[in-house]
């Protein structure tokens, strides 16, 4: 079955954030602390959407994949990606990422930038097979240890 790329609307804020629900809920790895994306609604997701913009990825109807994206810190910044676990393997998170590319370079953006836990060792390939680089170590707050990398990706 294809999938259907196109922006994000609105109206697709409740459903996108069941979605990166559930694809956040079923990462490959447990990661300490908890992800923050468990806890989203349709109205954060809105709220992002309104700062910025995002893709979603159908299929029968269903959205299957999703990405937000903001301008911030001299960049645009990627979150939230989510394909749903059916439809992972599939070139879904490829294709949104190309999205989010193409997004940034529209805006004159000179680059594209995201973090990701450093556990999910299949994410931060996934990323640098599309061109990002790991850029800095971060630690969440009461963590003494790094716990996530920001990465990025240079459009110049």
């Amino acid at each position: 079955m294809e999938i259907d790329l196109r922006p994000m609307l609105p109206a697709d804020a409740p459903a996108v954030a069941a979605l990166i629900r559930a694809a956040f809920a079923a990462q490959a790895v447990a990661t300490d602390p908890p992800p923050s994306a468990l806890r989203e609604t349709a109205g954060s997701v809105a709220a992002t959407l309104a700062q910025g913009g995002g893709a979603v990825a159908m299929a029968a109807g269903a959205a299957v994949g999703a990405v937000l994206w903001q301008p911030r810190d001299g960049g645009l910044y990627m979150g939230r990606l989510a394909v749903a676990p059916g439809w992972r393997g599939r070139g879904v998170a490829r294709a949104l990422v190309a999205a989010a590319e193409a997004a940034a370079r529209a805006q004159g953006q000179p680059r594209l930038h995201l973090s990701t836990r450093l556990v999910l060792a299949d994410n931060r390939r996934l990323f640098a097979a599309c061109g990002f680089r790991e850029a800095a170590l971060h630690a969440h707050p009461g963590y003494a240890a790094p716990t996530y990398v920001d990465m990025e990706k240079s459009l110049t």
